[in-house]
């Protein structure tokens, strides 16, 4: 088939794993842009980068990250973007840049990503800051091309709800009971699902962590694997403890050829979806499932012109278990199938967990299993705060018929919304007895149960959320499946069980 010369191709894409440390964000991005070069077979698209665009930095802060990687690679971009916080950020600027090139707005687009977290808490906890680069006020800020995702609604703000590793159990705890799983059932669940991810981050020269972990070893908490966050040990949470850094190179098919990059390193983007939940999480209408997943999903396989079962090369969003098993039902694949896993690096915990970064980094990942076996498809998922916002990409080494597609599928999501599936009604303030819907019981670390995050309905349907301090109450809810139980809750957000 002909191709047109405008069409998006991604040509390259380099990751970096610094595990000595020491290594600012900008020269982890820096070093990854010229691997993406190099594995596109030629250093001079470095030269040709119009537009740098980076993922949003959490262990420095640059007014232009974009501005510091192009000077460092010899690049001289007439755009800099950045991103707001949120792991579906890198999903969204491929998809926002494979629209720019096909409409010749943009031809050559950098995207990238880094972090030096582990190298600055080492530093902090020596009472030291690093000696990065500052770019003063004469430096204008970098656009915000995508942005912060909000985490932290009224209902959740008011009783310390402020963390993904207090929310993403709550949903875990409602999947078991969905599932209707004894909490043994379930750990073992749990295990098996996330020992299938470490087995492929063993495989990968990229992971931070390249170990197989055995099922039981997971979920058992030991001293080096303390408890979270019920049911989560620290073994099933994001490790976000890692120096790594990734980035893409696209550009139009018309300068790939112009510059020799063999069609064995092309990669076309056929698809891009985004799609977005409540902001509150109190106000979805299941906890244990995800609209818009399902929607945009099956929007980016519909442009795609595939079927899920046509995807080869699958990248679920990994940041807790409960992220990937409601992913995972919503698109329609099982989470045990040994042929296709649901990760193609390891995952956040294995792989390693950059922060907003990760998905920058299975994309490259898929992308090289594209070219290993050309003519299959591959598949990305990225997740924005607590299953907040998503982005879906679909690729392959064969060029789409269409042209690359791209939908925001919002317009869909409150159709559905106004159906079957409506939003529930956040009562931030209640007093009375609730019905317990999902929980969890957040740990020291000494091991030692600290409170519990509570989601309860209350009479008329309506969800509150809700903290349990109590002893006594914390150690029932560490211990039994208290699913239905009334509990009590004070106008402050304070709750006892009834």
């Amino acid at each position: 088939m002909t191709i047109d010369p405008r069409t998006p191709v991604l040509v390259g894409g380099g990751q970096i794993t610094a595990r000595d440390g020491g290594v600012e964000p900008v020269d982890l991005i820096a070093r990854a842009a010229r691997e993406a070069a190099a594995e596109a077979g030629t250093m001079r698209l470095l030269e040709l980068i119009d537009s740098v665009r980076v993922v949003g930095l959490l262990s420095w802060r640059y007014r232009d990250p974009g501005a510091l990687v192009a000077e460092r690679i010899g690049a001289h971009p007439r755009h800099t973007g950045y991103t707001g916080n949120g792991g579906s950020t890198p999903q969204v600027l491929v998809n926002g840049a494979a629209e720019d090139i096909a409409a010749g707005r943009a031809d050559v687009v950098l995207i990238g990503g880094g972090e030096a977290w582990r190298t600055r808490m080492k530093l902090r906890a020596r009472g030291e800051r690093p000696e990065w680069t500052r770019q003063d006020d004469s430096t204008p800020s970098a656009p915000i091309i995508v942005p912060d995702v909000p985490m932290e609604a009224e209902s959740e703000r008011r009783i310390g709800l402020d963390r993904p590793s207090f929310v993403y159990p709550l949903f875990e705890q409602a999947l078991r009971i969905g599932a209707g799983r004894s909490i043994a059932d379930h750990e073992k669940v749990l295990g098996e699902l996330w020992s299938s991810f470490s087995e492929v981050a063993a495989g990968n020269p990229h992971a931070w962590t390249q170990r197989n972990y055995a099922a039981e070893e997971i979920v058992t908490p030991t001293d080096a694997n303390r408890l979270i966050a019920s049911p989560y040990p620290k073994l099933v949470n994001s490790n976000n403890m890692v120096d790594q850094g990734a980035a893409l190179l696209m550009c139009s098919v018309e300068t790939a050829q112009r510059l020799g990059v063999p069609t064995s390193s092309w990669v076309f983007p056929h698809s891009g979806t985004e799609s977005k939940d409540t902001d509150a999480v109190a106000a979805r209408p299941a906890l244990d499932g995800s609209a818009p997943i399902r929607i945009g999903a099956a929007r980016a396989l519909e442009l795609a012109e595939v079927e899920i079962g046509d995807i080869e090369h699958l990248d679920i969003y990994s940041c807790f278990p409960s992220a990937v098993q409601v992913a995972a039902a919503e698109i329609g694949v099982p989470t045990d199938d040994p042929g296709r896993p649901l990760t193609c690096t390891g995952g956040l915990t294995f792989a390693g967990g950059p922060w907003n970064n990760y998905s920058t980094h299975a994309i490259a990942t898929v992308a090289t299993r594209l070219r290993r076996s050309p003519g299959t498809f591959g598949m990305v998922t990225a997740n924005s705060g607590y299953l907040t916002k998503h982005a879906f990409g679909v690729y392959s080494t064969e060029p789409p018929a269409a042209g690359f597609r791209r939908h925001d599928v919002t317009e869909a999501v409150h159709r559905v919304w106004a159906g079957a599936e409506r939003p529930v009604e956040v009562v931030d303030s209640h007093e009375g007895v609730a019905e317990l819907e999902t929980w969890t019981v957040a740990y020291g670390r000494t091991g030692v149960p600290e409170r519990a995050f509570v989601a309860g309905r209350v009479p008329g349907g309506g969800r509150t959320l809700a903290v349990v301090t109590d002893t006594g109450d914390l150690d029932e809810l560490a211990s039994t499946e208290a699913q239905g139980r009334r509990v009590r809750i004070a106008a402050d957000g304070s709750a006892h069980l009834d």
